[in-house]
């Protein structure tokens, strides 16, 4: 079953306001958790990042040299 666009809209939105009262109440066992979620950000970012992209920067840089 497809949402039309405009309950997808209505979902979000709903959801976002939601989110703002509940983190309203709770801002201060959000904040406490903030230390922790950094530390988890770090290993998540090294595992989801995709290294692919590093190969290619450099295999630009060695092919313009290479005029001989």
């Amino acid at each position: 079953m497809k949402l039309d666009r405009k309950w997808a809209l209505v979902i979000v939105s709903l959801g976002i306001v939601a989110g703002f009262f509940v983190l309203r109440e709770h801002w201060a066992h959000a904040l406490g958790l903030a230390p922790y979620a950094l530390l988890l950000a770090c290993p998540l970012l090294h595992l989801f990042h995709g290294h692919g992209g590093h190969k290619k920067h450099e295999d630009h840089h060695t092919g313009s040299d290479k005029t001989a």
